[in-house]
């Protein structure tokens, strides 16, 4: 197959921003060997907590190619979602991305509509895959790979111009695209404000994220009650925790989202803690229904609000939001 390296390179960045997309960029599909060795690392000390899913995806992860056989390039793209209306009342108890419709329909509707672009631009439509959070992936080495950003010490990818409230996705299509673009730079230097802003000392050291005492993995990923030391340790936040990436100097004047697909939900910003508690099914499936909270489920959702008011009762300290 005929490698094009420039014209649709450019054509696909320009068609992917016209959908909304804030960055763009193509990579091969092997990952580079010090991303492999990182994740490696991650689960042999056991950071990963009791996330199974990420060991059982490892092959996946180092070989896309098991995810779209003869895979030539790796599209990655990122989409801001930060509002700029500032929460209300117990909207802080809530991570940004969870205030919102679920993220992965509308992110992969934008996907599909790239997709088909890339079909008028190629002459062909490439077999693909579309790859958003759920697939076993190196979505951040991909990205970085690509140039649309670089990961801080936080762990989490940052974009210039949209710093880390972004969503991920990828296509894989089996066409050779490269393009040269200058390495980014670190975007870190010497700043470690998201390691002292982690009110329970989850990030361990630059770029490393110890899940076991993330607020994001207890209320979010684990499945089971928590012990006495997990509820504490979750403070105020019912889903999600946005401490490092509110604080990270990347975030505060970041691109702003004019897509009213991620406009926050009201009555999430509004409801606290012990209305939880309250919740029927029926209502949960009414106010939570098609944003990321439904995938936890009433019963640990109710588990959190516990957790929550017990936290307030005894005065735990709550984790440092900005926004």
């Amino acid at each position: 197959m005929t490698t094009r390296p420039e014209t649709p390179a450019r054509d696909i960045r320009r068609a992917a921003l016209q959908l909304g997309f804030a960055a763009v960029g193509f990579s091969s599909p092997a990952p580079r060997p010090q991303a492999a060795e990182h994740y490696r690392q991650m689960l042999e000390e056991g950071r990963n907590a009791e996330m199974a899913y990420l060991e059982r995806g490892l092959a996946g992860r180092l070989e896309p190619d098991l995810l779209l056989p003869g895979v030539k390039t790796i599209v990655s793209l990122a989409i801001s979602y930060h509002t700029p209306s500032r929460p209300k009342s117990t909207a802080s108890r809530i991570a940004r991305y969870a205030r919102i419709a679920d993220y992965h329909r509308v992110v992969r509707e934008r996907a599909e509509a790239l997709l088909e672009k890339i079909e008028q631009i190629l002459g062909r439509r490439p077999e693909s895959y579309i790859a958003i959070d759920s697939a076993p992936l190196l979505e951040k080495e991909h990205a970085e790979q690509g140039g649309i950003g670089r990961t801080g010490k936080n762990t989490l990818l940052i974009v210039p111009s949209a710093g880390s409230h972004v969503f991920l996705a990828e296509l894989l299509i089996d066409e050779s695209i490269s393009e040269e673009r200058p390495p980014l730079p670190n975007p870190c230097g010497s700043c470690s404000i998201c390691i002292d802003a982690c009110p329970t000392g989850a990030l361990i050291a630059p770029g490393k994220l110890d899940a076991t005492r993330c607020i994001s993995y207890l209320t979010v990923e684990l499945k089971r009650e928590f012990t006495v030391e997990e509820s504490v340790m979750i403070g105020s936040m019912l889903f999600g925790c946005d401490a490092c990436g509110e604080h990270c100097p990347h975030n505060q004047r970041p691109l702003i989202t004019a897509d009213p697909a991620f406009t926050p939900k009201t009555e999430l910003l509004e409801l606290p803690p012990e209305e939880i508690l309250k919740l029927t099914r029926s209502e949960f499936k009414r106010l939570f229904g098609g944003t990321p909270i439904w995938r936890i489920g009433l019963k640990r959702l109710k588990r959190n609000a516990s957790a929550v008011l017990a936290n307030l009762e005894r005065e735990v300290p709550e984790p440092l939001h900005p926004n």
